[in-house]
């Protein structure tokens, strides 16, 4: 109760009122509850009173399961603040970083193991821990996790825990897919569904704008919003690594101060940057959907979709950034030719109309940095030609139309032009210093003795 004090709760949020009722009695369950709704603090809380009741034996384990490194970060915070009067021990395991403290964590007999599924498995190989130690499991952002390809790494170690009626496993997910439902019916012990519907988390809370706009006037418009707005803080979400770099330099140019967030970032970096964000150090952040979940900042007061998302599904994982936990936010899309296809899907989904509003030409400010050209700095990524005209058709291939034609061989390939020869090391020194009569004994011996030397009748 001092840890929830600390943290400011004074009343359960939807999602925590659904779930204590039926974690605190050892029942297994899974939830469907958007990001922002207080979901963290309804399956720690359930963990450390558990392990208060005596329900986590000596030596066994609670383990949170999360899909991004960020994600993992911000639950261990969230764990400290409540568990902060708890004589529990708690650490987070992620790739990125050395394996050092993390082992040692594990050597001292941690209590709560918060991690991303490729670390946990590789300390679990590693013998550093036992699997069928974990007798408390949350699965964090399932439908995250699964998009991301780790559900055969979450099944893998499933397998290798106590059976699912020796354990207690809560289920969060943005969304009940039938990916999810199965794995619910494979792992989990007869689980409570428990739904929180998502309109009122993007229609209540978060004031949404949409602006159509050219695509080479979006900084423009980017700067006249911002102007405007006048926000003390912003997270602006790009399509791409690329213009999540190019778009904030542009605003640093342009006088912001600003960064970006990005996967290919080393971690300590990552870590740095999101912690300089947390600390109001730095006012605006350019990220892509790395961000868009395990990212809490305090009172952020704007979301930007610099591109809108193409996955309807990240359009309230980013906006959920703003207005977390009943707090008011604002949340302004610039939809461009090239990423309005989504937008039809995407009302739909929130069951609404985005408000759209028309920029007058006092909206778009001067970008300092027009006409110049800013280097990302990334590596493009290697393009691999396929010279189907040079190499013979793999025969498991069906044959293209071009190949079909009758009265054609199987394969079009074409003969290569080989390249003119090199002359040979003895030969090259012979034709610069040799004599004539040598020059030519030479070649007699090497193309027959009815060799003639040009000119020679």
């Amino acid at each position: 109760m001092a840890g929830i004090r600390d943290a400011g709760f004074v009343h359960c949020t939807p999602v925590q009122a659904k779930c204590l009722v039926h974690t605190l009695k050892r029942c297994d369950v899974t939830v469907q509850s958007q990001t922002g709704t207080g979901k963290t603090a309804a399956f720690l809380i359930t963990i450390f009173q558990l392990i208060l009741d005596g329900k986590l034996p000596a030596g066994k384990k609670a383990m949170v399961i999360a899909p991004t490194r960020e994600l993992a970060v911000q639950i261990e915070k969230d764990a400290q603040l409540l568990g902060k009067h708890l004589n529990i021990s708690m650490a987070t395991f992620f790739g990125g970083v050395s394996y050092g403290s993390q082992e040692e964590s594990l050597s001292n007999d941690v209590q709560l193991m918060i991690g991303t599924p490729g670390r946990l498995l590789d300390l679990g190989q590693k013998r550093k821990f036992n699997f069928r130690d974990v007798q408390i499991l949350v699965i964090d952002e399932a439908d995250r996790l699964f998009d991301m390809g780790f559900l055969p790494d979450i099944r893998r170690m499933l397998r290798q825990m106590p059976p699912f009626n020796k354990r207690i496993t809560m289920l969060y997910s943005a969304t009940l897919s039938m990916r999810v439902k199965a794995l619910a019916w494979d792992h989990m012990n007869n689980p409570v569904e428990i739904r929180i519907e998502p309109e009122k988390v993007t229609v209540d809370a978060v004031t949404q704008i949409l602006y159509h706009v050219g695509k080479y006037e979006k900084i423009s418009l980017l700067l006249g919003v911002l102007a405007k707005d006048k926000p003390e803080s912003a997270v602006i979400f790009t399509n791409t690594k690329h213009a999540a770099i190019t778009v904030a330099k542009r605003l640093s140019l342009n006088g912001y101060q600003c960064s970006y967030l990005i996967g290919d970032m080393p971690q300590a970096k990552r870590l740095k940057t999101v912690e300089d964000a947390k600390n109001g150090k730095i006012h605006f952040l350019v990220a892509t959907d790395v961000a868009s979940r395990g990212l809490h900042i305090e009172d952020l007061s704007m979301v930007i979709n610099y591109d809108l998302p193409e996955d309807i599904e990240n359009y309230v994982h980013r906006i959920g950034r703003t207005a977390r936990v009943g707090k008011k936010g604002k949340a302004i899309s610039l939809v461009s030719p090239d990423f309005v296809h989504s937008l039809a899907a995407i009302e739909k989904y929130i069951h609404m109309e985005i408000p759209v509003e028309w920029a007058d030409d006092d909206m778009f400010v001067k970008d300092e940095t027009a006409g110049m050209h800013i280097r990302s700095g990334l590596k493009p990524r290697p393009v691999h030609k396929r010279s189907g005209d040079s190499r013979p058709r793999n025969p498991k291939r069906p044959p293209t139309r071009q190949e079909m034609r009758p009265g054609r061989p199987e394969t079009s390939a074409k003969p290569r032009m080989s390249a003119p020869r090199k002359p040979h090391q003895h030969e090259a020194k012979l034709n610069r210093n040799g004599s004539p009569e040598e020059r030519c004994a030479y070649y007699r011996a090497k193309y027959g003795e009815n060799f003639r030397p040009p000119g020679d009748k």
